[in-house]
């Protein structure tokens, strides 16, 4: 490891994005020695996409990340992670949706990609930290290192940062979390770089069109069966679980006048059913959390008071948090719409992110026995 405090060396994930180039500019002006590194990660093309929804890692990305970095005078590295990609985001996320259950593939690029397969990447380069473009900010505190939300709140990006442990906070570095998005932009623009108009990325970045049924059903062979209500009768029939998440409204395919709007409510797997319901029946206000981490590195040792976001675009909600191992329970103060099994929940106390994990519907049985006392 370098031990000069001038210069250390940063491995920057670079996107070809205004995000990442910017978090680039700002650590090579603070004195380290930036090396810009392009992660190869999805090579299906999509002629037919739009340029907003162009896929992540083109070769028009490639080459801004390039310029980004000539620009800026730091190395640019190319480095391909397709299979790795393809083992714990795609499989993962085709994986999910034919379990019936609703994934989020940014958690998974976060957690094996750019935080760990990355990380030892930047490590063989004898380098000090790795940083991202994410709109988060890190705090170090003595021995310990906190996590916690983007100064912009339109932007911030901690729903998917709740993976990380203090192994890999201690290399991490996310400068743009500081700011809001508009002085990112003026700060790419005042500088000259080229991507600074460069529009965001939208959609998932391995489907560009962000038709994500074409891309499960490409992959996996869909089954059809019963759409049914909450006592089984049967109301139609569905082409497969895969095209189905929880609170879904359009694209039920329902014949005739059910006499109110339907929303899908539960999917069950084993019996290759999708359970319809009307909207209060989308409403929680207990859920259950597995492979839950806190960032923290151990579990608090009592219930705790925190809030918490069930999606990405939700508002946060007031919730008891009750740890159990590698489990957690969440008791919401008011009933939540949607809580879907798949997806992430998140953590917080004020700015702060403690932990999060992934929505089940219930606990395994000895949990749910603990529930009760």
């Amino acid at each position: 490891m370098n031990t000069s405090t001038n210069n250390k060396r940063v491995v920057v994930a670079m996107s070809g994005g205004v995000d990442s180039s910017v978090a680039a500019l700002l650590l090579k002006r603070q004195g380290y020695d930036v090396v810009g590194v392009t992660m190869r990660l999805w090579s299906e093309e999509d002629a037919a996409a739009a340029p907003l929804n162009k896929r992540c890692c083109s070769v028009e990305d490639v080459q801004d990340a390039r310029r980004v970095c000539d620009a800026i005078g730091a190395r640019h590295y190319f480095v391909n992670f397709e299979r790795e990609f393809k083992q714990h985001v795609i499989d993962y996320f085709v994986r999910e949706y034919d379990r019936g259950r609703t994934p989020h593939p940014c958690l998974a690029c976060n957690d094996k990609i750019k935080f760990d397969f990355l990380l030892r990447r930047a490590l063989f380069m004898d380098a000090d930290y790795i940083a991202t473009g994410h709109y988060a900010r890190i705090r170090r505190d003595g021995k310990r290192t906190r996590l916690l939300k983007g100064r912009d709140a339109g932007k911030d990006q901690s729903y998917v940062l709740f993976t990380l442990r203090q192994a890999e906070l201690s290399r991490l570095l996310l400068p743009v979390g500081e700011y809001p998005k508009s002085d990112i932009r003026r700060i790419a623009a005042d500088a000259g770089l080229p991507v600074a108009d460069k529009p965001d990325s939208q959609e998932i970045c391995f489907i560009p069109d962000g038709d994500y049924r074409k891309f499960v059903g490409k992959r996996v062979e869909p089954k059809p069966g019963d759409m049914v209500d909450a006592h089984g009768n049967v109301l139609g029939t569905h082409p497969g679980i895969q095209f189905f998440t929880i609170g879904q409204r359009r694209g039920l395919g329902l014949q005739g006048n059910t006499g109110e709007p339907m929303y899908v409510t539960a999917i069950d797997a084993d019996a290759n059913r999708v359970v319809l319901g009307r909207h209060e029946d989308l409403m929680c206000r207990e859920l259950w959390a597995s492979r839950v981490n806190y960032v923290a590195g151990e579990p608090p040792d009592k219930p705790l008071e925190v809030t918490a976001k069930i999606r990405y675009k939700a508002s946060e909600a007031a919730a008891i948090l009750v740890p159990h191992g590698d489990w957690a329970e969440l008791r919401f103060d008011e009933p939540q719409r949607a809580v879907t099994p798949g997806q992430a929940v998140t953590f917080y106390w004020s700015e702060e992110i403690i932990g999060g994990g992934i929505i089940e519907i219930e606990a395994p049985a000895p949990l749910e026995v603990l529930a009760e006392r």
